[in-house]
């Protein structure tokens, strides 16, 4: 049974001659609990498909629909409510708020969730030992390395427990040691139960999960099945 359902997605940006398809019509279906990569060149429209997947950029066409909910006949306020409830998200860039500590950085997606203020500071600790950041919570973000923020961002992004997260490039800033040990944490995520999909240009990333969907110009050119074992793929071109 499929999970995510893409159908015929288009996304088109300007209209007339000055029109520029983003994404031309793609169709997939994601089951619950796979770790799936978007692949390909820089342009290709990875990072906009990942935008309609996670509700944050409307379709021009085509029908989308996450356990059966679709998505893009949602209301405004509708679809926050499911972003808030079933999607975390993780940037290239942390988007952390340098005047706040690592926990209250954790926090924020509680700000608007009915619950006491020690239940979400209890979850904000929670998701920090998930990450392996225990015992640094009271650290500002200037005091922490590029692979503690990341770490941050991927506590942020699952302190409200979501089953699915997209991770857009989550290894860009990184070093090689720092990269494997924030993909060693997504697949532990995966393996886990949360569904996560993932836009890299890295092979080695890719290696980590189990199916590819490599995409060109806008078009979904190969889904493929990957062994998830790490290192798995190096004839991957991408």
């Amino acid at each position: 049974m499929s999970y995510i359902h893409a159908e015929n997605l288009v996304k088109q940006y300007g209209t007339a001659d000055a029109a520029v398809m983003a994404v031309g019509g793609m169709s997939f279906r994601i089951k619950m609990g796979e770790f799936v990569v978007v692949m390909g060149e820089s342009g290709s429209g990875k990072s906009t498909l990942l935008s309609m997947m996670g509700a944050l950029n409307t379709p021009t066409s085509g029908e989308y629909s996450v356990d059966g909910l679709e998505v893009y006949k949602l209301g405004q306020d509708q679809r926050a409510d499911f972003r808030r409830e079933f999607l975390g998200f993780v940037f290239q860039s942390f988007h952390l708020v340098p005047y706040l500590t690592l926990l209250e950085n954790v926090m924020l997606p509680l700000a608007t969730v009915k619950m006491s203020s020690k239940k979400k500071r209890a979850l904000a600790e929670d998701a920090l030992l998930r990450v392996g950041l225990n015992g640094k919570s009271h650290r500002l973000p200037g005091q922490t390395s590029g692979g503690e923020q990341e770490r941050v961002a991927i506590a942020r992004a699952i302190v409200n427990e979501p089953p699915i997260l997209f991770a857009d490039e989550p290894s860009g800033n990184l070093d090689t040691k720092t990269t494997r040990e924030v993909m060693d944490l997504l697949k532990n995520l995966n393996e886990e139960g949360m569904t996560i999909v993932m836009v890299t240009h890295s092979p080695e990333c890719a290696s980590y999960t189990r199916r590819m969907l490599r995409i060109s110009d806008g078009l979904l050119v190969e889904d493929v099945p990957l062994n998830g074992s790490k290192g798995g793929i190096q004839a991957i071109v991408c």
